[in-house]
């Protein structure tokens, strides 16, 4: 594991990179509104992929480190912000090693994965070097609408899906339960994979007779799946 810093726009954006020997791909997994790279969460996911071969790079958007730096809790920047930092990530990754780069999906939890989505919808119009070279998207917990508010739709990145999408989604997730998602008209390129009473970190109640752990590696199970159906 490594840390270390690209420059985006003048700032400086952290990088994490979680690499395994024999990887037989490569994901960039983006953090939610309100936790950074090193959360938790993240880190179980980034173990659970290394263990199936995966490597992981994670970052900060820009105002996740402005918050550490300053002290502050600054909110998220504004979508199209987040996208151009992500596309500069995605540039980075592909301008490393060229020649023996692993096929590359891109992801995120919540926030993050919204961002990756849209990233690669025609919704947004984004045309960069090496958007062709991506192979897919992962969403974890999808914020289909803001809480409490279901009927400020997000749909157009999943609509508009110009590769394959992964949704993993917690069946009683606030932002996006299956009973509200059902209803809604996706891309036939998105595939939603539902976690039994699981909430939007995916963790579900100690009456379903689930775990957290076991949604977890379900998520990453599920990931590593369609990494192998779309290499």
């Amino acid at each position: 594991m490594s840390t270390q810093t690209i420059t985006h726009n003048e700032n400086q954006v952290s990088i994490l990179a979680n690499v395994v020997t024999g990887a037989k791909a490569q994901v960039i997994f983006a953090h939610g509104a309100g936790a950074n790279m090193t959360h938790e969460f993240m880190d179980e996911i980034t173990k659970l992929l290394n263990g199936r071969n995966i490597n992981v790079l994670r970052f900060n958007f820009p105002y996740m480190d402005r918050r550490a730096l300053l002290g502050k809790k600054y909110p998220p920047d504004r979508m199209p912000k987040l996208l151009d930092c992500y596309q500069q990530v995605i540039e980075y990754v592909q301008t490393q090693d060229e020649a023996d780069s692993l096929p590359l999906f891109i992801g995120g939890k919540s926030m993050g994965s919204r961002a990756a989505a849209s990233l690669l919808s025609k919704e947004q119009g984004f045309d960069f070097d090496h958007a062709s070279s991506i192979n897919g998207v992962f969403c974890l917990g999808y914020p289909f609408h803001p809480a409490k508010k279901p009927e400020k739709l997000r749909l157009a990145p999943l609509q508009l899906a110009t590769k394959p999408v992964l949704i993993v989604q917690g069946e009683r997730d606030t932002l996006g339960s299956k009973a509200e998602i059902d209803e809604y008209s996706l891309s036939d390129l998105c595939q939603c994979v539902f976690l039994e009473d699981g909430d939007h970190s995916l963790k579900p109640r100690v009456k379903s007779g689930f775990t957290y752990q076991q949604h977890l590696s379900k998520a990453a199970e599920q990931i590593s799946l369609f990494i192998d159906k779309h290499l």
